[in-house]
């Protein structure tokens, strides 16, 4: 993973309507606001405009299961070599289930020892990360299982998590203090 610098600071919260406070207020772990809504705050507007889409494919009305998804989040985020990504989605894809060494395969990508379904979902993500659209083949594999809904949340997913990367990486968000790698 490629380390970048912090280019936006963190929002002083104190300069935030009451509104906007509880709402980034909403996403604290361990006690405190993670750094990815410290700085996305600079823009609440756009944040809150976002949150309801981002809420929905790492939410409950999501179609895929929760380790499918943390899945392709961490391909995606591997593959745009996002740290701050790949931190926070190692911890949550451990509590969907996803295991140490799953999580080390995810890094080498759809050619390691995966199922024909798994292997073809993270080649969903190396697809759309090379080529914008998911191969036929892809495509095939994955709708011998998926509905069409499915379907739709894997490449929304994919997209989201691209999207989410491009800005933590262009932003420099340092990693919180409770993720792996951070400086103490």
């Amino acid at each position: 993973m490629v380390s970048r610098k912090q280019r936006i600071p963190f929002r002083d919260f104190s300069t935030l309507s009451e509104e906007d406070r509880a709402l980034a207020e909403r996403s604290k772990v361990q006690g405190s606001v993670v750094n990815i809504f410290k700085t996305l705050m600079n823009h609440p507007t756009l944040t809150k405009a976002w949150l309801p889409f981002a809420n929905h494919i790492l939410g409950k009305t999501q179609t895929l299961s929760q380790r499918e998804r943390e899945m392709i989040i961490l391909r995606i985020g591997w593959l745009n070599q996002a740290i701050y990504e790949w931190e926070q989605h190692v911890l949550i894809g451990k509590r969907a289930g996803l295991t140490d060494a799953e999580i080390e395969r995810i890094t080498k990508g759809p050619k390691a020892d995966w199922d024909r379904h798994e292997a073809a979902l993270l080649q969903a993500a190396d697809d759309l990360f090379e080529n914008s659209v998911v191969s036929d083949e892809t495509w095939k594999v994955l709708a011998e299982r998926y509905s069409t809904e499915q379907m739709m949340d894997v490449v929304f997913t994919i997209g989201q998590y691209n999207m989410v990367s491009w800005a933590l990486n262009s932003f420099g968000v340092p990693l919180d203090d409770f993720l792996p790698g951070a400086k103490k």
